[in-house]
């Protein structure tokens, strides 16, 4: 049985490796108030106070039982008790008939990540352990297609979570010793019911692998958010141990002339990290669907280029490259919309740009059709983009109706940085640890 100095011996080489001692930035930490979420507060605190790091503990609270208030409230004393700071997260609004489990697990993460990036957190940090990983195994011989909780990955809420790393340091100790650890520590936890609902896989998983059911308080959690999306799709969650496990995949991803928001991977790319980019320089959220992209695969193993579009993304094969944008076509769709900025704040347009506008009255849209408007300087820039990503590039219009490209413009009058290249980056593995501030 692991006492509390074999649990800090077994964790916090995982900190050393992760985390950046002399960081100035905060810890985030998921707390729910079960046994797991609390033992890794705990366990944080005490590698954060040696190394002089605030740490805040960050509870969500779904509306979905009666007592979530309550337990919201116990999470607060408890992060007060341990001199921790807390922020308590409500998801508000109306809740799904259909699909409230993924809706619930994708507001939280949403919710999680944007506290975070509030708090200038690069790290969020989450208590999923070595029982989570058999019991996500123990769901997969059932036929479902979770995948394992990793150690290490990108906050799967996105543009909430740019920037916003996952890291789960518990995976190598189980439930039980957790639990030991808490009492030895005279520490008590939540147990939610939920965890017991048979109506949910996770939940079924936990009772016949005869886990002590006190752990957290999603059992429809499947891997925390980075386990594989409904049948038949694959995305930028599965990407990082993809790309691990293909030592032969060629990354060479280069940002294009102007910084457009586009990538360019080697044909020898693989399909998960092909869906990845498609994901990154679309913008969008929703994995791509199998099928879709096992033609695209069958096409490359052609060697013939073509030009295909995938989960929001246009794919152009050529001879030696893949190049990946955004696909103009969803103007029609619905896509690229128009968003009017606010003065002073960053947001994200179309889930590819950051702009922050330091004056009213600045509405962002597609360039497309409003080419001819653009001062002469930045129609001139815009031959440097590939022909059909122009139509996609972010332009402002003012009240007086003038238009300009903050990408092409020599003096922009917003700040604008395109995502999609970091983004694929922390996908694919590129970034294995804290970022600094």
């Amino acid at each position: 049985m692991l006492d509390a100095l074999d649990i800090q011996r077994t964790v916090f080489p995982i900190l050393d490796r992760r985390l950046r001692p002399a960081s100035t930035a905060a810890l985030a930490v998921g707390l729910s108030g079960g046994g797991d979420s609390l033992a890794l507060l705990l366990i944080v605190k005490a590698w954060a106070d040696a190394h002089g790091r605030r740490v805040v503990a960050l509870t969500v609270d779904h509306g979905l039982n009666p007592a979530s208030a309550g337990w919201t409230d116990r999470c607060r004393e408890t992060a007060a008790r341990l001199g921790v700071d807390f922020r308590a997260l409500v998801w508000t609004g109306d809740k799904p008939a259909a699909g409230l489990p993924a809706a619930a697990r994708q507001a939280r993460h949403a919710l999680l990540a944007e506290a975070a990036r509030e708090l200038g957190a690069r790290v969020l940090l989450l208590g999923h352990t070595a029982d989570d990983l058999s019991e996500s195994a123990a769901m997969r011989a059932e036929g479902s297609t979770v995948s394992d909780a990793r150690e290490w990955g990108p906050s799967p809420a996105w543009p909430e979570g740019r920037g916003v790393f996952l890291l789960r340091p518990l995976l190598g100790v189980s439930r039980a010793a957790l639990r030991d650890y808490l009492r030895d520590a005279g520490q008590t936890w939540i147990d939610d019911p939920a965890n017991e609902d048979v109506r949910y896989a996770r939940a079924r998983a936990r009772a016949a692998q005869s886990s002590p059911r006190s752990g957290e308080g999603d059992p429809a959690e499947q891997g925390g958010g980075t386990g594989a999306g409904p049948s038949g799709q694959t995305g930028i969650r599965d990407v990082t141990a993809a790309v691990r496990s293909d030592p032969s995949t060629t990354l060479r991803v280069v940002p294009l002339p102007t910084l457009w928001g586009g990538l360019v991977l080697s044909k020898s790319t693989s399909p998960a990290t092909l869906a990845a980019a498609a994901l990154c320089a679309a913008g969008t959220a929703r994995p791509p669907r199998g099928a879709s992209l096992s033609r695209i695969i069958d096409g490359l193993r052609r060697g013939d280029p073509f030009t295909v579009t995938l989960a929001g993304a246009r794919i152009e094969v050529g001879w030696t490259d893949i190049t990946v944008m955004r696909d103009a076509g969803e103007i029609s769709r619905g896509g690229l919309a128009p968003l009017a900025l606010p003065e002073g704040r960053e947001v994200v347009w179309d889930g590819r740009f950051a702009i922050r506008a330091d004056r009213p009255g600045l509405t962002v849209v597609p360039l497309a059709g409003r080419a001819a408007k653009l001062p002469e300087s930045e129609r001139k820039r815009l031959a440097a983009v590939p022909a059909a990503a122009r139509p996609t590039l972010p332009v402002t219009i003012d009240a007086e109706g003038s238009v300009t490209c903050p990408i092409l413009a020599e003096r922009p009058s917003v700040r604008v940085q395109a995502l999609a290249l970091a983004r694929f980056e922390a996908a694919t593995g590129g970034v294995d640890s804290e970022p600094a501030p």
